[in-house]
């Protein structure tokens, strides 16, 4: 079991958990319509964060993605910030 060095860390890693998951998930898992609901929820509370916030996310996501053993799981990570709009798209 992890110890986690924050409650910010230890959140971050719950909520990555369960938007992998939900990204993964089969239709017969979950039902798309719902998981597009949750992942678009997600990204619009990411886009109410101050710039701190959203950096210090970015930050804690990255720690993680350092940390993670599980090579898919750990390119979510490193794609999270691009994919949650935490950080503007570098095209």
């Amino acid at each position: 079991m992890p110890v986690y060095p924050s409650l910010n860390r230890a959140l971050v890693d719950a909520l990555v958990g369960v938007l992998w998951f939900i990204e993964g998930s089969e239709d017969e898992q979950m039902d798309p319509d719902d998981a597009v609901k949750v992942l678009e929820g997600v990204a619009d509370l990411f886009s109410q964060l101050s710039a701190d916030q959203r950096q210090e996310l970015i930050d804690l996501v990255r720690a993680t993605a350092e940390a993670e053993p599980d090579l898919a799981r750990r390119e979510f990570l490193e794609g999270f910030p691009g994919g949650f709009g935490l950080v503007e798209d570098a095209s």
